[in-house]
């Protein structure tokens, strides 16, 4: 919902590709929520694979949606497979449970997703400017796709699943089953808080260097526009975040969109 409404910004011959960038995003994140075992998934993945890279031929006429969408905005703006790639490789990880080992492991991981889908929407909307901008992007993508963690943490728990890296863990006292299994509140708190300070430095980043964003880029970054307010609601105590996601209301994701796609950062 949040990269739907930011794309509502966007020059409106630009939004159907970044519609179609969002959407294919979308299926691969959900993967996980529609198989019962890893190896079905792998192979959801796979098809995406071969369709990225024209060994489908049936893929057109199938009229998958998001797929000829897809399709249609990699020929129009020229963008590279490479990152597709690396998304969907990525995405192997959801469908599993073992744990993130490392923060640079989870860097890479929000690298290779959100901080990948960033640049591409960017490479649609102006990709001189874009070019300029990689860097920023990994910022953006990492403190977007860390809040993001923390909201769908009950989910994950729910599942067996742990995004917070195990180094993290360790420094806050706790473990990857104490988090998941809830035993350990204590420790779960710190962990965390430990993560969201993790996103509010690559938020802190992206920040620094967003005053030099180009207006033509700001409808793919303005999601950001929300991370800080939902890592405030998250660490502001009216919200357990092992059995709850942090939400906004409607009205004010609307206004912190608006304000920053006129003004910026």
């Amino acid at each position: 919902m949040d990269r739907y409404l930011a794309a509502l910004y966007a020059p409106v011959e630009k939004r159907g590709a970044l519609f179609a960038l969002y959407a294919f995003n979308a299926e691969i994140a959900a993967v996980r929520d529609r198989v019962s075992q890893p190896l079905p998934g792998e192979i959801r993945l796979q098809w995406w694979r071969d369709t990225l890279a024209g060994t489908d031929t049936m893929v057109e006429a199938a009229g998958h949606p998001v797929a000829v969408a897809l399709l249609d905005a990699v020929r129009t703006y020229r963008l590279p497979l490479e990152p597709f790639q690396n998304m969907i490789e990525a995405r192997i990880f959801d469908l599993y449970d073992d744990p993130m080992p490392s923060r640079t492991d989870l860097e890479g991981y929000c690298g290779e997703t959100a901080s990948a889908l960033i640049q591409l929407a960017a490479l649609a909307l102006d990709p001189d400017a874009a070019a300029r901008t990689a860097a920023l992007a990994g910022h953006a993508g990492c403190a977007q796709a860390i809040t993001g963690l923390l909201r769908l943490l009950p989910i994950h728990r729910r599942r067996g699943q742990c995004y917070v890296p195990l180094d993290l863990l360790q420094a806050a006292g706790t473990t990857r089953d104490g988090l998941v299994s809830g035993d350990d509140r204590a420790g779960a708190a710190r962990a965390v808080s430990a993560m969201a300070a993790l996103g509010r430095e690559h938020l802190a980043a992206f920040k620094g260097g967003a005053g030099a964003l180009p207006a033509t880029l700001r409808p793919a970054y303005l999601p950001l526009a929300l991370t800080g307010a939902y890592l405030d609601r998250l660490q502001s105590g009216t919200v357990d975040p092992l059995e709850e996601s942090a939400m906004l209301s409607i009205p004010r994701r609307h206004w912190l969109l608006l304000r920053h796609a006129m003004r910026g950062w």
